[in-house]
């Protein structure tokens, strides 16, 4: 099997030689940005959205990119065709770059662009069809005015660590609630509750990622299932009674949560709207994109 290829600062490069220096602010402080993106069957999902999400999280850390975003689209789109993938994960990552032990961002001069693209598989299939067991972690969400969680940063221990509640607990995802105790978003997706015929989702000042999924799951919702949808603080008590519970995420997709801290969503069962909210995604990112072929 060919070795994977990552395109690192304007060159594509076997895996192997995809190397960067150990006095990377990426590495050395989580000085950086990300984007997960997916493309299916030679479609890359929401390319602009992602793009666009990318540059206002360097922006918001003053963190110059040295590419257009046309160049960036490129560079996404050359990386796929080297790897001769059609369905994949693209994880796009810009780091702040080389610089000296000290934190002051000016030592570092020339940013580190890496791209990867590759097969992800999050959660087993069986867990799309039964539903996912999750835990409230006791770690709290970072607060908004110490890091905005809209800036998609490659500081992760936050929710790094919530994941280790999980992994203590035996469950494949955790909860995480925001200073005040309301419900903000799991460690790596936005998370949803259908309660009295409308379906509820944390805002943004509560603490959670503008994440492109839930943005297009809202539009599914309000325009195909014709349902309303309010962005609105909930507790765990919110939670614990509704109807149905599933979680959004680009590398997760749309995925149902059918028990929550020992407490069955519902009936314990995916939801009916769960399930077409599931289908009408799945049939959309088969249908919309970034085109491109593989020769």
């Amino acid at each position: 099997m060919d070795e994977l290829k990552i395109w690192l600062n304007g060159k594509i490069v076997k895996r192997s030689e995809a190397v960067i220096s150990v006095f990377d602010h990426g590495l050395l402080y989580g000085d950086g940005v990300f984007e997960g993106i997916r493309a299916y069957n030679g479609r890359v999902f929401r390319l602009d959205k992602h793009i666009e999400r990318l540059y206002n999280s360097a922006k918001a850390i003053m963190l110059e990119i040295p590419l257009s975003k046309k160049e960036m689209k490129e560079a996404i789109i050359q990386t796929l065709k080297a790897n001769k993938l059609k369905d994949a994960y693209i994880r796009v990552v810009v780091t702040r770059g080389e610089g000296d032990l000290g934190l002051d961002p000016r030592k570092c001069p020339n940013p580190n662009i890496f791209i990867i693209t590759d097969k992800i598989v999050l959660y087993p299939k069986e867990f799309y069809e039964n539903g996912l067991k999750i835990v409230t972690a006791s770690t709290r969400r970072n607060i908004p005015e110490a890091i905005d969680p809209r800036i998609k940063s490659l500081n992760y221990l936050n929710n790094i660590l919530a994941k280790i509640e999980a992994n203590l607990k035996g469950v494949p995802e955790a909860l995480m609630l925001n200073r005040e105790g309301y419900v903000a978003e799991c460690t790596g997706d936005n998370i949803f509750i259908v309660r009295d015929g409308r379906i509820l989702t944390p805002p943004f000042y509560v603490g959670v990622l503008r994440g492109i999924t839930r943005e297009t799951v809202i539009e599914i919702a309000v325009k195909i299932l014709k349902m309303e949808v309010v962005e609105t603080p909930f507790t765990l008590f919110h939670l614990y009674t509704s109807e149905e519970c599933f979680l959004t995420g680009t590398a997760a997709e749309v995925i149902p949560v059918t028990e929550v801290d020992g407490r069955k969503i519902g009936d314990g069962k995916v939801g009916r709207i769960t399930k077409r909210i599931m289908a009408e995604f799945r049939k959309l990112t088969r249908a919309e994109g970034t085109k491109y072929e593989i020769v």
